[in-house]
């Protein structure tokens, strides 16, 4: 009698499932409705769009705005070729030293725990500016026109890290450090092969993150990259976009320039800009979402 009295309080009623169904329909349809449209807007003509502004269904259709991109194919191929290094090696790079860090403030038996939780607590607060952080980095540092100068000041977060310390003390039993350490396992093996099959999925978290932030920066290539190799696929499409708008509001630029901006599609160049940049790193999200529910009771302490 108790257990369906317990099973009839934890039903969903039909017409609160199907409200919660429509809510979520919703919200989808608000994250991928404005994706379809700027794709439409990017493969829409640009005599369609001055003559009727934006419609979902285009009176033409026109691919000279990706054939514009296709122009500067080598240099995008280039910084394609950046930002998927940058990427990689910094999503990579940040989940161990974060994942490190957290697990380390996460231990109740580590006596300098508060000194270092102080240390990545404040930066969170406050921090020394731009102008500080662009001498340590050319000044000190010297990573001015190298790859080092996109990936190790975003590698690590404060708020990354307290994520981590919280879950690692709330998820991780302290039992099962104790029995490692029993069977003389090292802190590193019981980092290694305990503690991070377990984490999955705040590693997929902080991995998404960090992969987002990377792929979608262009202020530190602008800030310290002077090589045109060098710089990020958004560095470079926000150049794009910075010359597209500098000869759309200066009509005094030159002939040349004048005739040259004429023939380029403007409005549709700008929305297939976007397109190359969000569909990529969409593409990626599924990979990190299978973990973000598993994982949770891998190892978990039997009574």
């Amino acid at each position: 009698m108790e257990q369906r009295k317990h099973k009839k309080l934890n039903q969903i009623k039909p017409t609160t499932n199907i409200l919660f169904n429509i809510l979520f329909i919703i919200l989808a349809l608000m994250c991928v409705i404005p994706v379809i449209f700027v794709f439409i807007i990017s493969i829409t003509s640009e005599n369609s769009l001055a003559n009727y502004g934006y419609q979902f269904i285009p009176a033409e259709l026109s691919l000279s705005a990706y054939v514009f991109l296709w122009e500067a194919k080598e240099q995008i191929f280039t910084a394609v070729g950046v930002s998927i290094l940058v990427t990689v090696v910094g999503t990579v790079l940040g989940l161990a030293l974060t994942t490190s860090m957290g697990y380390v403030l996460s231990r109740p038996t580590y006596k300098l725990k508060n000194f270092f939780t102080w240390v990545v607590f404040i930066p969170m607060i406050f921090n020394g500016g731009l102008i500080s952080s662009y001498v340590v980095n050319v000044k000190l540092l010297h990573l001015r026109d190298t790859i080092w100068a996109l990936i190790l000041p975003m590698a690590v977060s404060s708020f990354n890290i307290i994520i981590c310390k919280t879950f690692f003390r709330t998820t991780i039993p302290d039992s099962v450090v104790e029995s490692a350490k029993i069977d003389g396992a090292t802190q590193l093996n019981i980092y290694s092969r305990i503690v991070l099959p377990i984490s999955k999925p705040v590693i997929a978290t902080i991995g998404l993150f960090l992969s987002f932030g990377y792929w979608n920066d262009w202020f530190l290539s602008s800030l310290y990259i002077d090589n045109p190799k060098m710089k990020s696929l958004q560095a470079l499409l926000n150049q794009i976009i910075k010359a597209i708008d500098y000869l759309v509001k200066n009509p005094t630029a030159g002939a040349l320039a004048q005739e040259y901006l004429n023939n380029m599609p403007k409005e549709s160049a700008r929305m297939a800009i976007a397109i190359l940049i969000v569909v990529p790193i969409a593409c990626s999200y599924p990979f990190f979402q299978r973990y973000f529910v598993t994982g949770l009771t891998i190892g978990a302490v039997k009574g």
